[in-house]
């Protein structure tokens, strides 16, 4: 069995790491280099770095605030926010990325995931996709923009889609449970279980120790991802793992 990975997310806006509640009410942690460092002597699995205003702001993610986390981390390093071409991935890449996350440039244009996973390797193409339940519909429905602009797409069809096309990893996160602290959207997770076969990351919810076992425990996912927890020393990434042992769910 795989081990289970634990990963904390850098939200970063105007240089700085950020986090809030459904995508909204952002306030400001702290310096991401200095955060992403810390990370790495919590023991951190991976860690996601998502620049949040990226594409809203029609700009790339800043390559050189890349540079400066990869110099100061040796754990693999997700990359995201406003990457919208083959050459922004690239350029990623070479700046210390290990995996490249691309969520409202896939929805605007799926063949990016293809093109990506073709140059560079299906491990390396991460779709993050940003889901909320739709009552009216009974789905779960995607948004993009920074959770800003609602689509006609399943969460779960578009995952299978996009799995089709050459992601070699699925980033979800439940735009209900995102800095709630209200445990992670199993269903959710459940479902995209049995929809996909690539490592599926959850994200959105977390606020105890109890909401990582449940997470491992009655869904198939592989990692499991959070911020506030562990931004505001709540928790500790070596907390969660010694819970997950005694839980017998295996981690690194």
């Amino acid at each position: 069995m795989l081990a289970k990975r634990i990963i904390p997310c850098l939200d970063v806006a105007d240089g700085h790491v950020k986090k809030g509640v459904n995508f909204v009410h952002l306030t400001d942690v702290g310096d991401p280099v200095a955060i992403a460092a810390a990370y790495q002597q919590q023991g951190a699995d991976e860690l996601v770095f998502l620049d949040i205003s990226a594409t809203n702001e029609q700009r790339k993610t800043m390559a050189a605030l890349v540079e400066q986390v990869s110099a100061q981390v040796f754990m693999p390093l997700t990359i995201g926010g406003g990457i919208s071409s083959v050459a922004d991935m690239q350029r990623l890449l070479k700046a210390g990325a290990d995996k490249v996350a691309i969520n409202s440039a896939a929805v605007a244009d799926p063949a990016l995931i293809q093109a990506g996973a073709e140059k560079f390797g299906n491990q390396c193409i991460v779709v993050a996709i940003d889901a909320a339940w739709d009552a009216t519909a009974q789905q779960y429905r995607v948004y993009t923009h920074g959770g800003r602009q609602a689509t006609d797409l399943d969460a779960i069809a578009w995952a299978k889609q996009a799995v089709a096309l050459g992601a070699g990893e699925l980033l979800v996160t439940s735009m209900d449970r995102d800095g709630t602290k209200a445990g992670f959207d199993l269903s959710l997770y459940q479902a995209l279980g049995a929809a996909v076969k690539v490592p599926i990351i959850a994200s959105g919810g977390a606020g105890g120790l109890a909401d990582f076992v449940a997470v491992f425990q009655q869904s198939p996912v592989d990692g499991a991802l959070a911020a506030s927890v562990f931004h505001y020393g709540e928790l500790t990434i070596s907390d969660v793992k010694q819970a997950l042992r005694q839980k017998a769910v295996v981690v690194r």
